[in-house]
């Protein structure tokens, strides 16, 4: 049963100062330089440790997002209205829900992942709650941990299928990118990157976009001693041909070098990426063109944190979202354990509800 829980949402002191201890934006063509984050929601639920994560738009413009705590709390999903300002929750039993997305139909699309979560890509009905599990497996073999998901204009999901926490036993001895197709078969799309998140189509869909976060955390097969070191932390762009699968070298289009790199991405009208860069040097949204030269930064946390016991890093985003309608410039974030929302001089582009949206 769908759950309806309204969530107190209120603008604490920490949120409202850490709002305006951010430097301006930069990119005149995307952001004003005088426009500020607007504080939504901050998590209330008695849950531990996690994040928020994965802000999808629905058909009628609320923003649907998922919070992501540790193990054994089986996670929620969540549902902004824009219109009343509240938050309520959707669900208590995500299956670990990460990323989202709506599909042309108005079901929404969630990436369920480890750590006793459900390991597959379900799909919801949102009138209902009820779910259904589109994909668990790939030639008999359970998922590592599918994170997040973008839709083409043929209805086809691409994902990533990386693992970062979790105990259960690996089946699949590589991470990579599949695609779903609307008759249930699942394609290996690409293994060429170590450890796949966020996941993006460019408008003309000739273009996939993927983050590589290699954190160096392994928990999938047997436990190394000592741990893996980090790898790479890059943004690729993946060639794609008329069937949609990948017809060319992949490209590096951003290296974020020994800084943390991207976790979610989504993409405008214009065919920029708006990445959720988690470096402590400079936490925020890193808007760039398709040749991954910057247009834009959007500060989300404060630069150059140097956290400690006492003082944890604050202001790090997960993923991002462009709304539809009246909407269309308005882009909502998840960072930390909150929802924010900013308005833009530029258009998100949905190609599920025809380009940039109703």
């Amino acid at each position: 049963m769908r759950l309806l829980i309204a969530i107190t949402i209120c603008c604490c002191g920490f949120a409202s100062s850490h709002a305006e201890e951010l430097p301006q934006p930069t990119g005149a063509a995307i952001v004003s330089p005088d426009a500020k984050w607007e504080h939504l929601f901050t998590r209330t639920a008695d849950v531990q440790g996690g994040l928020t994560e994965g802000p999808a738009v629905a058909p009628d413009g609320s923003i649907y997002f998922t919070d992501i705590p540790l193990a054994p709390d089986h996670g929620l999903i969540m549902r902004f209205d824009p219109k009343t300002k509240e938050t309520t929750v959707f669900t208590d039993k995500s299956g670990k829900a990460n990323g989202l997305i709506f599909d042309a139909q108005g079901y929404l699309l969630a990436c369920e992942g480890s750590d006793d979560g459900g390991r597959r890509v379900s799909r919801w009905d949102v009138k209902t709650g009820k779910s259904k599990t589109v994909a668990d497996r790939f030639r008999g073999k359970m998922f590592n941990a599918p994170n997040d998901l973008c839709v083409d204009a043929k209805g086809r999901i691409y994902f990533t299928d990386p693992r970062y926490l979790g105990d259960e036993p690996r089946e699949i001895e590589y991470r990579a990118v599949y695609r779903i197709d609307p008759d249930g078969s699942v394609i290996e799309i690409t293994r060429d990157t170590l450890k796949p998140n966020g996941i993006a189509l460019s408008p003309d869909g000739r273009t996939l976009y993927v983050a590589d976060h290699d954190n160096g955390e392994d928990r999938i097969g047997e436990n190394t001693d000592p741990p893996p070191l980090p790898g790479p932390m890059k943004i690729y762009a993946f060639p794609l041909n008329e069937e949609g699968t990948v017809s060319g070298e992949r490209r590096t289009i951003v290296d974020f070098g020994d800084q943390a790199g991207c976790d979610g991405m989504t993409i405008d009208a214009a065919g920029n990426i708006y990445l959720t860069a988690r470096s402590l040097k400079r936490p925020g949204i890193l808007v760039v063109n398709p040749d991954g030269e910057e247009v834009a930064f959007i500060p989300t946390g404060p630069p150059n944190q140097k956290p400690d016991a006492e003082h944890p890093p604050v202001g790090i985003p997960s993923n991002a979202e462009f709304g539809i309608g009246d909407e269309i410039n308005v882009l909502y974030v998840t960072v930390d354990l909150e929802l924010w929302r900013m308005p833009l001089r530029s258009k998100g582009y949905h190609v599920q509800f025809d380009g940039q949206g109703r």
